[in-house]
């Protein structure tokens, strides 16, 4: 007889608890010591830190962040600006079509449309040829992301790009634009044989915030990896569940710094106020990168 499936753990009863100002207080600090940094992945997390837990009030760092020497953190920076449509990031963008990183001069393009400023969308057209797997999938994050459905027509022939990750982009600005097909495509990806394609296929179907891969996502809760399973976490959270909370919290106290980081975005997803005193532990963690995670999700409690 085949055994019968594992159950994942319910999450713990909510406890009604008041937001602790000193806490957030703190995680503000870190995320602005994570902008001064000497690693510019770290700098690029703190932009998306900044758009993720404080919004527009962050805008004077995000702008910061487009003179970095860095192209990720410009990156990042261009598309924060973008997303939370800083209209005084605008002549500063203008100034940046001409990067000398492609990624960036997608960024650019998205954020500008964003802006109301169309004049240079076409060229995305251009970008999505590009012989650079990264600046292909940047393109298609940045069409899914702006929701025109006119879009399509350049994401179709990304579906067949031979880079998977430019592929799974395609796909799930394909599932963000409205395409069913796209979405069976990103069920297919939680069932890959290589855990990181389970990880993006995961996030990338809670995106659209749609319910219906609610049952997809909890089955993913007890993978036999818990990178997977906190991805798991965390997309639920994003579609308004908190059934991956348990598992979030059991990671917290993981030896792999990664899956502490996972851990704590997955909490701040969740957005539930009785985590802080456990994401607060975090604050004093060794690794900068979980400091962080615990800093944004501390932010995201309501």
């Amino acid at each position: 007889m085949p055994k019968p499936p594992v159950m994942p753990p319910p999450p713990p009863p909510r406890v009604v608890v008041a937001i602790d100002q000193t806490l957030r207080t703190q995680s503000m600090q870190h995320i602005e010591a994570a902008f001064a940094s000497s690693d510019p992945f770290l700098r690029a997390n703190a932009v998306e830190a900044t758009q993720r837990a404080i919004g527009a009030q962050g805008a004077a760092r995000v702008i910061a962040a487009l003179d970095d020497s860095e192209a990720v953190v410009r990156f990042a920076g261009t598309m924060a600006a973008g997303s939370l449509e800083l209209k005084q990031a605008y002549p500063k963008l203008k100034s940046m079509l001409d990067d000398t990183n492609p990624s960036v001069c997608v960024a650019v393009r998205y954020a500008l449309h964003r802006l109301g400023d169309v004049s240079n969308s076409r060229d995305l057209e251009i970008f999505s040829t590009s012989p650079d797997a990264r600046v292909r999938a940047n393109v298609a994050l940045a069409l899914g992301l702006l929701g025109e459905p006119t879009g399509i027509r350049l994401l179709r022939p990304m579906q067949a790009d031979i880079d998977p990750a430019a592929r799974m982009q395609a796909f799930e600005a394909m599932y963000r634009l409205g395409d069913e097909r796209a979405r069976e495509k990103l069920i297919i990806g939680t069932v890959s044989a290589f855990p990181d394609d389970q990880i993006i296929s995961l996030l990338a179907l809670a995106g659209p915030r749609d319910n219906r891969v609610f049952k997809v996502l909890a089955g993913k809760l007890t993978s036999d990896y818990p990178e997977v399973s906190l991805a798991a976490a965390r997309a639920l959270g994003m579609i308004g569940s908190d059934d991956g909370m348990t598992v979030a919290l059991k990671s917290l106290s993981s030896n792999d710094p990664r899956q502490r980081a996972m851990a704590a975005l997955a909490l701040g997803d969740i957005g539930r106020a009785d985590a802080q005193g456990a994401l607060g532990k975090l604050l004093r963690d060794a690794t900068p990168s979980v400091r962080l995670a615990a800093a944004t999700a501390i932010l995201q409690l309501k």
